[in-house]
């Protein structure tokens, strides 16, 4: 934990938090002073996650969840309410994909399971914990959206159900925000673009990730710790007036 902790204290739910981005974000929250529950299909690694955590002295909770499911993610933060009394954040972090089909390709089954597991379920997360914070005139949501819902990847290839639902999540965040304004809730996302993490190395070969770095302005792609670097800045009182917006964090890969 950091000399002046920014969260210590606070109650945090990371959604996909058992590897790759959610993990980094979980355990920076963790390292932050935040207790986080980590909620996760994949309970293994998300009790492995909690018992790194709990191993640096800070405190942590795995819960399996499917979050495009309603009942399980009311289940879920319920059970956090139990733990821990409070939700001061939500991260809905869980999202992505496995393959690469162009359009006449792409099952409506596909589709749907796509635009579930990255938009509906943003849907889900802040509706269960949205009236709980109300209650308290205070609360701080991220979404973690994506570059692919700005414009297409220039190292291609594009994915339509994910970007889709990527732009979906920063159109939901910008109405969410004027919504829960008047409570004390600031609601934001953030557009990542390609990160290192596992899941982008098995999608992508060595030469299309060097390929999109070099297009980026800083020659670097960015890594999960940056993007939960932003989240720690968009959850902190430090941005107690930002709301609605959405945070490129993508080695000026694009810029708007």
């Amino acid at each position: 934990m950091s000399g002046q902790s920014k969260i210590s204290g606070q109650v945090a739910i990371v959604t996909g938090a058992a590897t790759g981005l959610g993990e980094a974000i979980a355990k920076m929250l963790g390292e932050e002073g935040a207790s986080v529950a980590l909620a996760d299909i994949n309970i293994q690694d998300a009790k492995r996650v909690e018992s790194e955590i709990l191993g640096k002295g800070g405190a942590a909770l795995a819960v399996q969840c499917d979050v495009t499911q309603s009942h399980q993610v009311t289940g879920m933060v319920g059970q956090v309410l139990g733990q821990w009394g409070a939700v001061d954040i939500l991260v809905n972090n869980a999202g992505g994909f496995n393959k690469f089909s162009p359009l006449f390709k792409i099952a409506e089954e596909e589709w749907d399971r796509v635009v579930a597991f990255n938009l509906k379920s943003v849907f889900l997360c802040c509706q269960a914990v949205a009236k709980h914070m109300m209650e308290r005139q205070k609360g701080r949501i991220v979404n973690i959206a994506s570059r692919a819902g700005l414009a297409p990847n220039p190292g291609g290839p594009d994915y339509l159900p994910y970007g889709a639902a990527k732009a979906g999540v920063m159109g939901f965040t910008r109405l969410l925000a004027r919504e829960l304004g008047p409570f004390g809730i600031t609601v934001n996302s953030i557009s990542p673009s390609t990160v290192l993490t596992q899941r982008i190395i098995k999608l992508r070969d060595p030469e299309s990730l060097k390929r999109i770095a070099e297009m980026a302005p800083l020659k670097h792609l960015v890594e999960p710790r940056d993007i939960a670097e932003a989240v720690l800045f968009l959850v902190s009182e430090g941005a107690r007036s930002i709301t609605g917006i959405n945070l490129n964090v993508n080695s000026g890969n694009l810029m708007m």
